[in-house]
């Protein structure tokens, strides 16, 4: 039977306190092992206090695409905000940047904000830090992310690099298209971040491990509360970084312990 590493993030950490409560009973039940802060979210402060009164290791999850800045002079009147005030959205920011209508001066800005409210309420500059929605492998924004990340002397980010995911049919054609466009910006981001001297992963444990990447889907009958990056690590094998939504606990602890990928099972430790 096959032995794996499972490296479990809790994206959008912050985003509100129901989604905080969720990430840290994953954490507190072993599902979860790492975290990646939204600090625009209107949980965030709460969010830095639960990390710090569990010890759970925190990362920054730069947001551009929901929310509101959190640099004042970007509030009003910046390239990054729609005619409702707030960031354009997943695919309105991308619409924005096809289109050059974003100032990569208030990327970097924004960017840069975030890292130091991130420090603000941590006590700690992010270990990892990665894209809300992977705007951080965007043409354009790749270059200033990466500059911000060398800047601040931040080694790790994630590359959502997902081979298997064109073997992956059950995909509707739409949301297909948007990760194809993913996995495409990530393949043009490596060496972006690779001349920048930051590593395509999560944590330097990671780091010294292969990074997989595949899509596999979970399967649990509980409401989305709390959506969670995972990664497989393995000594000599490619097989899958799974993508999955998943909500109690204890229903993601059962699955993380035991699952079923490509028809074998794994254990996971």
């Amino acid at each position: 039977m096959l032995q794996v590493k499972l490296i479990v993030t809790g994206d959008d950490f912050g985003y509100c306190p129901r989604r905080n409560q969720g990430i840290v009973d994953c954490f507190l039940a072993g599902a979860v092992s790492n975290v990646s802060l939204l600090v625009n979210g209107s949980a965030a402060a709460d969010a830095a206090k639960l990390a710090r009164r569990y010890n759970i290791p925190i990362g920054l999850h730069a947001n551009l695409s929901e929310g509101s800045p959190v640099c004042e002079v970007l509030k009003t009147n910046s390239s990054l905000l729609s005619q409702d005030g707030f960031f354009h959205g997943k695919m309105g920011f991308r619409t924005a940047l096809s289109k050059g209508l974003l100032n990569m001066s208030e990327v970097k800005q924004e960017l840069k904000a975030q890292v130091e409210l991130f420090h603000e309420l941590t006590g700690h500059l992010p270990p990892h830090m990665d894209g809300h929605q992977h705007v951080h492998v965007l043409p354009e924004v790749r270059h200033i992310f990466a500059e911000v990340l060398e800047e601040y002397g931040i080694k790790y980010t994630r590359v959502p690099i997902e081979p298997g995911l064109h073997n992956c049919d059950w995909i509707p054609p739409s949301l297909m298209d948007f990760y194809l466009g993913v996995e495409e910006d990530s393949f043009n981001t490596v060496d972006v971040f690779t001349r920048h001297g930051i590593s395509p992963a999560n944590s330097p444990q990671e780091a010294l491990n292969v990074q997989l990447s595949s899509s596999l889907v979970l399967q649990v009958k509980t409401p989305v509360l709390v959506s969670s990056k995972t990664h497989l690590i393995l000594p000599s094998q490619t097989l899958a970084e799974p993508s999955w939504a998943c909500t109690h606990q204890t229903e993601v602890a059962r699955h993380l312990h035991r699952f079923e990928y490509h028809g074998q099972e794994h254990v996971c430790q």
